[in-house]
């Protein structure tokens, strides 16, 4: 499966000067946010390939003008051809807004998916707008990652972790690529093209199913 993440600007390549041929081998695009609406529309629209998001810290216009013809995954596993993608949107809180989180809030965001993370058994791909705390964060509040990120990697060993929020220009710790332990680490910033080996996904589901199943209560 060949995947299109996109990020944080809009690319010029894919935009201004579109061509067909740019989208016509893209199996899905996903948008790890700030985004314009009408580019992920457009997006959509120009190519073969459902979209799947989650917000950023600046798409508050996303409240009043949704991007059409797309699926926003925020706070849900959401599953596209046998894979699983769990998606959790937004940054860390540094001014009054929606989509902005203290660490305690967005912990209570996971803590919610318990039962839906036990029926899945985990996640293959984590979306997020947000890095995880020094995995490609910054070192200012509004661009800290959140270190229940961490966790949930260690956890669930996802195949990828996908996220914006850190611009690959800003420098620092910015950068397109890295591994944390079993996970490929990626930045959306802008565009990326990736490819997801499905055959060895569904190996990795079969290296999850130590995740205990759910109990049922018993009759009294």
């Amino acid at each position: 499966m060949r995947i299109l993440v996109v990020a944080d600007e809009e690319s010029k390549s894919l935009w201004d000067y579109y061509d067909p041929s740019k989208l016509s081998d893209i199996d899905l695009i996903i948008s790890c946010g700030d985004l314009s609406p009408h580019y992920l529309s457009f997006l959509v629209t120009m190519g073969r390939a459902p979209l799947i998001y989650v917000h950023g810290n600046h798409d508050v216009q996303y409240d009043r003008n949704p991007p059409s013809g797309c699926t926003c995954i925020d706070d849900q596993i959401y599953e596209y051809k046998g894979i699983r993608f769990l998606g959790l949107g937004g940054s860390m809180r540094y001014k009054p807004g929606p989509y902005q989180y203290t660490e305690r809030q967005m912990r209570r965001r996971i803590a919610k998916l318990r039962f839906c993370l036990l029926r899945k058994r985990g996640f293959d791909i984590l979306v997020t707008h947000s890095p995880a705390y020094q995995l490609h964060d910054g070192d200012d509040l509004p661009h800290k990652g959140f270190q229940c990120f961490l966790k949930l990697l260690e956890k669930y060993k996802p195949k990828y972790f996908l996220h914006g929020h850190v611009h690959l220009n800003y420098g620092g710790r910015a950068v397109r690529q890295t591994n944390y332990s079993d996970t490929i680490v990626i930045n959306a910033f802008q565009s990326y093209i990736f490819e997801v080996d499905e055959t060895e996904l569904a190996s990795h589901h079969s290296k999850l199913l130590w995740l205990p199943k759910l109990k049922t209560a018993k009759a009294r």
